[in-house]
């Protein structure tokens, strides 16, 4: 799953990435939770690609009262087109949401051991999109709230010893494929869900600094102890896991 994520680019870098012409202004942010605000990019009524700030949590349209509904903020990739919750978003409102790393937490099969957090962000550095899904949830007084979550892959092995679940990476390639909804069906974007080679991602261990959605600063990213359950991969055979393994 991915229960935090952080986003450090700058809106000058984000608009050079996605070839926009303005994102506002907005600070780094080191730990963003669900519930909070989280930038997209989608497809806007013109045609022409457009940010959105929705909330991390998606509501179906079909939901009556949102209180008394469990909040969503990841959806599995491989069951999201038959899901009643995701599929309607799946074929008309998929989005990318930009990060720059994200946060995963080892359980110790030992249970008396805590959890250890890590920091996992590109290797390569810079920008990564997640596949997201966004919905407009519609009160009866009229109110409208619009929603948002990640979609989610088996973890490859590296990323695996951590957890066995991570986002679904869409590489730049793909951006405009996955965000076409009128002519790319789900089945038509399926491929792009996959997960990423390992060597793709680094993983650092952080202090469970990021446990608490009160720190939001450089801290949560801060060297921390860890369990020595991560595989090392070699550069040689990261570049041989990308040539077997590229999907994009």
């Amino acid at each position: 799953m991915c229960g935090r994520f952080s986003l450090l680019a700058s809106p000058e870098e984000l608009c050079n990435h996605f070839e926009m012409q303005d994102l506002g202004v907005f600070p780094p942010r080191y730990n963003i939770a669900p519930t909070q605000p989280i930038l997209t990019v989608g497809i806007g009524p013109t045609s022409e690609r457009e940010a959105q700030l929705v909330r991390w949590g998606l509501i179906p349209h079909w939901v009556k009262d949102p209180n008394d509904f469990t909040l969503i903020i990841n959806a599995r990739s491989e069951t999201a087109n038959t899901k009643a919750s995701f599929k309607t978003a799946m074929r008309h409102r998929r989005v990318l949401i930009p990060a720059t790393g994200f946060y995963e937490w080892h359980r110790p099969s030992d249970k008396t051991q805590p959890k250890q957090a890590y920091w996992i962000k590109p290797s390569h550095g810079g920008i990564v999109c997640f596949a997201g899904l966004v919905e407009t949830w519609m009160g009866k007084d009229g109110s409208e709230m619009d929603t948002g979550c990640i979609l989610t892959t088996q973890s490859n092995q590296q990323i695996g010893n951590i957890h066995h679940r991570m986002p679904v990476i869409i590489q730049p390639s793909d951006y405009e494929q996955w965000l076409d909804c009128k002519t790319q069906e789900p089945r038509d974007v399926a491929s792009l869900t996959q997960g990423v080679e390992d060597g793709f991602f680094e993983a650092i261990a952080v202090s469970d600094r990021v446990n608490k959605v009160a720190n939001v600063g450089p801290e949560v990213q801060e060297p921390g102890l860890a369990e020595a359950i991560l595989p090392k991969v070699s550069a040689k055979k990261a570049k041989q896991d990308s040539n077997q393994m590229d999907l994009f």
